[in-house]
């Protein structure tokens, strides 16, 4: 999902990815590792943890271009024309909150304070608040008594209300310890009372006991005011907002942070000015007011709440209505796709831009590249611009003017015609104090800001000029005028990288285009996409239906294709604002197996405006053989190349990747059918000879389908690259009896296969159905035995239940309510991994449902396996059993059962591995072996 995963996610969300080695590979290294982190103290060291050092010195990035503005014209731009610096404008920040008190996030370049609010809608921050009873001087919060009540009686009239927040339910340290102390077990207390001009906070912010020399924190929107726990003189280490509003006469209070950092980083790269305080390092847009919109719970991995995203995309419109500015949304956030089209979120997210049509959206395309199909939703919203992500060359080392190739884990299109733009995926940008070390950070979480930040320039130069803002002209602008990147495809970049200067001067060319949308009729998506076999015959066409609002009868636009595989008719009529075009593609000219994607453009007499609408078609062939054996050449510097194969339930398979020659190295990826990346570690590096890398899936975790395998090049070398997969001969069933497992096989080749297979008792599994309405936190409890040294919980919900939900968080929780470990789901499918202490304990599984509805209580359901693994000492080996499999034949063997010592937590079944060794290699298939009277469960 990462650092922060954004969209994943953080996480993030679709958020930000750690910093893969191997793209300074040129240097050498191998492997992934996870960037710098924020020094730290231990946790329980008692005292007051240092804040570490910046990655790097904030005037030493600015010196180094760390806030890459040049790629996309901004510096040019911004000399050219300096009062076009977003200043007019509001930058909406929907994420995991931003913290106001960074250097950086102050002022605007007019001198204006840059936050006009802060506003909690995911409830991470809500603090139950009970009425007090005093006594003298003193006042009793969460147990614990404070001191100088009577000068908050002075500044206040009324009853007194009080709650506290807990750090522990904030998740990982640093970021929970929000006083600074060096644990996370504290309980602040907080002391709402009425002021004369409105509901104000108390709290004990230097932790003396008394209140009597703190200030009153009114709601930010009414004073902008902010406040945080710390020592005397010591800047805390995050700066908090608050949220009051009444109900009945009653406060109810929300407190606004950032423990991602997330938030805080985006917002720096789409308007900070003078970040750090180094004069003139900016983010794109320095003259724009900001507007923190906090829709995650980062304490259960950066997770959207139920309707946090509707309800900040309705206070971000009227906000700037009431107001009467223009308004720019980002959101670095987004989930996979798992039904293209489908998501509900799209639906409302179109449907604000649809009723204001003058407010520009950028969302992140999402991090689950480079396999196709990847795109996330929301961004997969058609009037939103997805952005996915460039990796900058400033980075790697390279002079100026270096190649920036499309990031390796941007998303990408396929059943889709996105992302619609690529900008800069990392950069160098403001972070609350307790992350200092981590300003540099990576994803498309950073690409959108970036391209909103550009439209926030455009949007202020119309301001400006006195025109009116139309967000599709300005995503246009910036589409039309973007360069692409030779070595990629539509589906990996868009348009490509825009150029601000280029799409302003598109801008002041006044166009008039019409706005046409398309929809492949044959999977109802914004591209066409299939898959032909070998030696089959299939349809050769590809029809789109387009519709235009508004414009005139019998609108005609000429066609053009980009591929000569690819054919289009002349031109295209839309009579009544709708019609169709067939495209037809050459079968002899895809004749060898490999992806084919081509673009079919429309145009107007105004050739200048770029085209109209865009007709993305993708073919895609797979390999065929057993074994597959694909050579792909030489990827250029920072490219792909890919392999699209079948897979069969039940059978393992391996597929290797190899470089042809020694210091060569690329990233290699697997991706599950759909899109989804493989469900284990994905993106490991490969060399040549020895040094090759790759996947062996067990059986279980094949999904039957089409595979993609993926090589990347490093963005400053190329690299000749051949991809193996190697099929098992057999596919690999089990069961248990009273006393035996019976093993069975089935031959899947044309030869005969002998093997001895056998099992081992690795350890214990429980699979629990929940089923459940609404947005109720639901819990699976089970009992962690001292023998189990790791975890893996699984968690699988059926395909087409996944586009009602915005995000679905997975924690696992000690008895002490201590987090053990987090992965929210980015698909229907997830997978966390937990290491063990050694130590019997009750534990549990939550799970977070987040619904785009507020009022979605339809149910749904989900299978929640928890898989306990034993150390060697534990581990049980049944014997071997000889068999032989005729080709196409199958065939089962039994051998006797052993019962594992100790015995297994209730609940849980005995897990086994079935090896079947095939010459020098092995293939498995983890199961479940429950005895006979439990192998139905209800």
């Amino acid at each position: 999902m990462p650092e922060v995963l954004l969209i994943r996610r953080p996480p993030f969300p679709l958020g930000a990815i750690p910093l893969l080695s191997l793209l300074v590979a040129c240097a050498g290294a191998a492997g992934a590792g996870r960037g710098v982190a924020p020094a730290t103290r231990p946790a329980g060291a008692g005292t007051a943890p240092g804040v570490g050092q910046p990655l790097l010195p904030p005037r030493e990035a600015y010196r180094r271009g760390w806030m890459p503005l040049a790629a996309t014209g901004v510096t040019a731009f911004r000399r050219a024309y300096p009062t076009y610096d977003g200043r007019g404008v509001i930058i909406g920040i929907l994420d995991s909150g931003l913290d106001p008190g960074i250097p950086g996030l102050g002022t605007t370049t007019t001198g204006e304070r840059k936050v006009l609010d802060l506003r909690d809608f995911s409830g991470e921050g809500s603090v139950a608040l009970v009425r007090l009873t005093a006594a003298g001087d003193t006042v009793v919060i969460a147990g614990r008594a404070y001191g100088g009540l009577s000068r908050v009686r002075a500044l206040t009239a009324g009853p007194l209300f009080g709650g506290a927040i807990r750090e522990l339910p904030l998740g990982e340290m640093p970021a929970s310890d929000l006083n600074g102390n060096g644990t996370n077990t504290d309980t602040l207390a907080l002391l709402v009372a009425r002021a004369p001009d409105g509901w104000v906070v108390f709290a004990d912010t230097d932790g003396d006991g008394s209140l009597g020399d703190e200030r009153p924190v009114h709601d930010y929107l009414a004073a902008r005011e902010i406040f945080g726990w710390a020592p005397p003189g010591a800047e805390p280490r995050l700066h908090l907002a608050v949220n009051l509003r009444e109900e009945r006469g009653v406060p109810h209070l929300d407190l606004y942070f950032d423990t991602s950092a997330h938030g805080s980083h985006v917002a720096g790269i789409a308007a900070g000015h003078n970040l750090y305080g180094v004069e003139g390092f900016d983010g794109v847009a320095p003259g724009a007011l900001l507007l923190g919109l906090k829709i995650a719970d980062n304490a259960q991995g950066g997770i959207s709440t139920t309707g946090s995203m509707r309800r900040a995309l309705a206070y971000a419109v009227e906000f700037a209505r009431a107001r009467r500015m223009p308004l720019v949304l980002n959101m670095s956030f987004g989930v996979g796709n798992e039904q293209e089209g489908a998501a509900r979120i799209d639906s409302l997210v179109d449907s604000v831009l649809a009723a204001n049509p003058d407010v520009v959206f950028a969302i992140s395309a999402g991090n689950d590249g480079p396999g196709l199909s990847t795109m996330g939703f929301p961004g997969s919203a058609p009037r939103a611009i997805a952005v996915g992500a460039t990796y900058p060359a400033v980075f790697l080392g390279a002079g100026p003017g270096g190649h920036d190739p499309v990031a390796f884990f941007s998303s990408r299109g396929g059943e889709l015609a996105k992302p619609d733009l690529v900008t800069p995926g990392v950069a160098y940008s403001t972070v609350p104090r307790w992350n200092t070390g981590g300003e540099q950070k990576g994803g498309t979480s950073m690409a959108a800001p970036h391209a909103a930040g550009l439209a926030a320039l455009l949007v202020s130069g119309l301001v400006q000029t006195g025109r009116p803002v139309i967000a599709g002209e300005v995503r246009r602008a910036l589409m039309v005028t973007a360069r692409p990147a030779l070595e990629s495809t539509y589906l990996d970049q868009g348009t490509g990288v825009p150029d601000v200067g280029a799409a302003w001067r598109w801008l002041e060319g006044r166009h008039s285009i019409p706005e046409v949308g398309a929809v492949a009729l044959s999977g109802g998506t914004s591209a066409a996409f299939r898959v032909v076999e070998p030696g089959t015959a299939p349809d050769t066409t590809f029809r789109f239906r387009l519709t235009s609002a508004g414009g005139p009868a019998g609108q005609r636009f000429a066609l053009r294709s980009n591929a000569a595989w690819l054919r289009a008719p002349e031109t295209v009529t839309l009579d009544g604002g709708t019609g169709e075009v067939t495209l037809a593609f050459d079968r002899i000219l895809l004749a060898r197996p490999g992806v084919y994607t081509g673009v079919v453009t429309g145009w107007t007499p105004d050739t200048l405006a770029g085209p109209a609408f865009r007709l993305v078609s993708t073919v895609v062939v797979p390999e065929q053989g057993d074994p597959v054996v694909a050579r792909l050449g030489r990827i250029p510097a920072g490219g792909t190349g890919r392999v699209f194969f079948r897979a069969e339930a039940a059978r393992p398979f391996a597929a290797a990747f190899a470089t042809g020659s020694r210091g060569e190295q690329v990233l290699a990826y697997l991706h599950e059918p759909h899109g989804q990346p493989y469900r284990e570690e994905n993106g490991i590096a490969a060399g040549h000879g020895e040094e090759a890398g790759g996947y062996v899936v067990d059986a279980r975790d094949v999904v039957p389908g089409l595979y993609e395998a993926v090589a990347v090049a490093p963005p400053l070398q190329s690299a000749d690259v051949t991809i193996v997969v190697q099929s098992a001969p057999v596919t690999i069933q089990a069961g248990r009896g009273a006393d035996h497992v019976r093993i069975t096989l089935r031959n899947r080749t044309k030869d005969p296969v002998t093997t001895e297979p056998f099992a081992m008792v690795v350890g214990a599994e429980q699979v629990v159905n929940v089923t459940a309405r609404g947005s109720a936190v639901q819990h699976v409890r089970f009992q962690v035995p001292d023998w189990a040294v790791h975890a893996v919980v699984d968690v699988a919900m059926p395909r087409e239940q996944w586009p009602r939900f915005t995000d679905f968080g997975v924690t696992v929780f000690d008895s002490a309510g201590r987090q053990l470990g987090k992965s929210p789901l980015n698909y229907a499918f997830g997978r966390l991994h937990l290491t063990l202490p050694g130590s019997a304990f009750p534990a549990e599984v939550a799970l977070f449902p987040g619904f785009s509805d507020p009022g979605d209580s339809t149910q749904w359901v989900a299978d929640v396996s928890v898989r306990l693994y034993a150390d060697s000492a534990h581990v049980v080996r049944l014997e071997r059993t000889a068999m032989s499999l005729a080709p196409g034949a199958e065939a089962s063997a039994t051998v006797p059962w052993r019962e594992p010592s100790p015995p297994l937590a209730p609940g849980f079944a005995p897990l086994a591995i079935i090896v079947v060794p095939d010459g020098e290699r092995t293939w498995t298939r983890e199961v479940s072996l429950p005895a006979p009277s439990l192998s139905r469960r209800p």
